[in-house]
C-alpha cells in the first residue's frame, strides 16, 4: 500500500472514530438525564428528611410528585332533588357529596398553590446540596484528540507527516474549613506519528497547589459561612412551609364553610319566597272578595318578585362559590360534586377559655416565623464580622509541587526523583476596598434593620393575637345575639301570620317581619362560621394549630372550652 493511501485510510479511520465517539457522547447525555433527575430527588429529599425533625409539624412523607389520583367514587351521591334550588336542582343528581375531611385531603394533594409551595422548599434543598458540594473534593476530567497532516522538505524531496495527538487530564479541587484551597491535576499527552515522525511520544505530569489565606478569607467562620447560611436558609424554608400548611388548612376550612353558607342563604331566600307567595295568594283571594285593598295586594306581589330575584341571585352566587372552591382544591371545574350540608349542621360554638396575655406568651414561644425573624437577626450580627474580614489585606501562603514523567515512548511513568517543590507568600495590599467598604457599612445597616424587624415582629404578634381574639369574641357575641334575633323574628312572623289569618294584619308589617327573619337566619349562619374560622385562626396565630398529613387539624387541648 502506498504511503498516500495509508495516510488517507488512517485519516478516514480516525475521523470515523471521532464521529463515533461524539455520537456515543450524545447518546450517553440523553440516557443520563433520568439518572440526574433521580439523583437530585434523592439528595433533596434526604436533606429535607434530615432537617425536618428541627421543625415541629413538618410533613414526614414530603414529595413534589404530582401524579396523585383524586378518587371520589367511594363518596355517597345525591339521590333527591333539593327543591330550594328550583329547576337547577336536577343538576345535582348523582353528584358526589364531599365532606370537609376529604376536601382537605384532596387540597394537600392536588392544590396548585400547595404544589408551588412544596416546590419552593424542594428548590431550597437543591440549593443547599450545591453549597454542601462545594465543601467536598470536586473532581474534573477531560481530553482532546486531533489528527494532523503536514508536509516538509526532506533529503529525498517533500515528506508527508501525519500524526494523532491526544491528551487527557484528571483534576481535583477542594475547599478546606480553614479557607485553604487544594488543587491537583494529572495530565497525559500522547502523540502517534504515522509517517515521517519518530513513532510514539508520550509525556505526563502531576501537579498540586495549596493556597492558605492568612488574613482575608482565613478561618472556619469565614470559610464555612456559605454553608452555615445555606443550612439556616433551609431551616427558614421549612418553617415557612409549616406555617403555610397551617394557613392553608384555615383557608380551605373557611372556603368550604363559605360555600355552605351560600347554599344556606339560597335555602333562606327560598323559604322567604315561599312565605311571600303564600301571603300574596291569600291577599289575592281577599282582594277578589273585596276584603283588602289593591295597594296591599300590589305590595305582596311586588315583594314576591323581589324575593324571587333575591333567590335567583343567591343560586347564582352559590354556584359560583362552588366552582371557585373546586379550583381551590385543584379539581376540574366540571367535577360533579356538592358539599356536605351536615358539616354546617354539626357546627357549634366552642369558645376557648384563655386570656389574651396567655395567648401572647404562647405565641412568642411557639410561632415559627418569630423564630426565623430572631435567627435572621443573629445572621445580620454574624455578617458584620464577616464583612470586616473582607477589609483585610490578601496574604496567602502558596505551596506548589510538580512531578514530571520519565522520557520514553511507552506508557508514561512519573519520575518522583525529579519532583519540584516551591512555596512562598502572596500579598495584595488593600489599596482599593471600596466595594468591601460598602459591604461592611451595608452589613451594619442590615443589622439595625434586623433589630427593628425583631422588635416589630413582637408587636405584630401581639397585635395579631389581640385582633384574632377580638374577632373571635365578637363572633361569639354576635352569634348569641343572632340566636335571640332569629327567635324574635320567628315570633314576629308567627304573630303577623295569625293576624293575617284574622284579617287584621298590615301588609307592610307582614312583609317586614318575613324579610327580617330571612336576614337574621343568614346572619346566624355567618356568625357561626365566623366563630369557627376565628377559633382556628387564633390557634394558628398562637402557633399551636397542628396539621396532620392529610390536611386535617388538631386544636390545642391546653385551654379548656366553655
Amino acid at each position: 500500500m502506498k504511503d498516500s493511501e495509508r495516510v488517507g485510510k488512517n485519516g478516514k479511520t480516525f475521523a470515523g472514530a471521532c464521529l463515533l465517539l461524539a455520537m456515543l457522547g450524545i447518546a450517553h447525555l440523553g440516557c443520563s438525564t433520568d439518572h440526574y433527575r433521580k439523583s437530585a430527588d434523592k439528595e433533596a429529599y434526604q436533606i429535607i428528611k434530615q432537617s425536618s425533625p428541627k421543625v415541629p409539624n413538618m410533613e414526614t412523607q414530603f414529595s413534589i410528585e404530582t401524579n396523585q389520583i383524586v378518587a371520589l367514587n367511594d363518596l355517597p351521591v345525591v339521590e333527591k332533588i333539593d327543591e330550594v334550588l328550583g329547576p337547577t336542582g336536577t343538576n345535582e343528581i348523582s353528584c358526589r357529596i364531599l365532606p370537609l375531611s376529604r376536601a382537605l385531603k384532596i387540597a394537600v394533594k392536588n392544590s396548585r398553590t400547595y404544589q408551588t409551595r412544596k416546590e419552593t422548599l424542594y428548590i431550597e434543598a437543591l440549593s443547599l446540596s450545591l453549597v454542601r458540594h462545594r465543601y467536598t473534593p470536586i473532581f474534573s476530567g477531560g481530553g482532546s484528540a486531533y489528527w494532523k497532516r503536514s508536509a516538509e522538505d526532506g533529503v529525498d524531496g517533500l515528506v508527508e507527516n501525519q500524526s494523532v495527538e491526544t491528551s487527557g487530564n484528571v483534576g481535583m479541587d477542594m475547599l478546606m474549613s480553614t479557607g485553604a484551597k487544594l488543587a491537583t491535576d494529572f495530565t497525559v499527552d500522547f502523540q502517534r506519528f504515522f509517517l515521517g515522525g519518530p513513532g510514539t511520544v508520550t509525556s505526563s505530569s502531576l501537579s498540586a497547589t495549596l493556597t492558605q489565606p492568612l488574613l482575608r478569607g482565613r478561618g472556619y467562620k469565614v470559610t464555612m459561612e456559605n454553608l452555615t447560611q445555606g443550612e439556616r436558609d433551609l431551616l427558614y424554608a421549612l418553617r415557612d412551609f409549616v406555617r403555610f400548611r397551617k394557613d392553608f388548612t384555615v383557608q380551605i376550612v373557611s372556603a368550604y364553610y363559605s360555600v355552605l353558607r351560600e347554599r344556606d342563604q339560597v335555602r333562606n331566600a327560598w323559604l322567604g319566597l315561599e312565605a311571600t307567595r303564600k301571603s300574596a295568594k291569600k291577599s289575592r283571594a281577599l282582594f277578589n272578595e273585596g276584603r283588602t285593598r289593591m295597594a296591599d295586594l300590589s305590595r305582596y306581589e311586588q315583594d314576591t318578585l323581589n324575593n324571587e330575584s333575591t333567590w335567583i341571585g343567591a343560586i347564582r352566587s352559590y354556584k359560583q362559590s362552588l366552582d371557585s372552591f373546586k379550583l381551590t382544591l385543584g379539581l376540574p371545574i366540571d367535577t360533579k360534586l356538592v358539599l356536605d350540608d351536615r358539616e354546617l349542621a354539626n357546627l357549634k360554638i366552642e369558645h376557648p377559655a384563655i386570656t389574651t396575655d396567655d395567648a401572647i406568651r404562647v405565641a412568642l414561644v411557639s410561632r415559627l416565623d418569630f423564630y426565623t425573624t430572631r435567627d435572621q437577626f443573629e445572621d445580620a450580627a454574624r455578617k458584620i464580622d464577616l464583612a470586616a474580614n473582607g477589609l483585610l489585606p490578601d496574604l496567602d501562603m502558596v505551596l506548589q509541587a510538580n512531578v514530571p514523567s520519565k522520557p520514553g515512548s511507552g506508557i508514561p511513568e512519573l519520575d518522583f526523583k525529579k519532583t519540584s517543590v516551591s512555596g512562598g507568600l502572596a500579598l495584595d495590599l488593600p489599596l482599593d476596598r471600596k466595594a468591601e467598604r460598602n459591604t461592611y457599612r451595608g452589613s451594619i445597616i442590615t443589622y439595625e434593620r434586623a433589630r427593628r424587624a425583631l422588635e416589630q415582629a413582637v408587636d405584630d404578634i401581639k397585635l395579631q393575637i389581640l385582633n384574632s381574639w377580638r374577632q373571635l369574641d365578637e363572633a361569639k357575641r354576635q352569634y348569641e345575639t343572632s340566636v335571640l334575633s332569629v327567635n324574635l323574628a320567628e315570633n314576629r312572623v308567627r304573630e303577623q301570620t295569625l293576624l293575617d289569618e284574622l284579617g287584621r294584619a298590615n301588609s307592610e308589617e307582614v312583609l317586614s317581619a318575613q324579610r327580617d327573619l330571612t336576614s337574621q337566619r343568614n346572619n346566624l349562619t355567618t356568625q357561626l362560621i365566623s366563630h369557627v374560622v376565628s377559633r382556628l385562626s387564633l390557634w394558628r396565630d398562637m402557633g399551636v394549630l397542628t396539621i396532620k398529613e392529610d390536611g386535617s387539624w388538631e386544636e390545642s387541648t391546653d385551654a379548656k372550652r366553655k
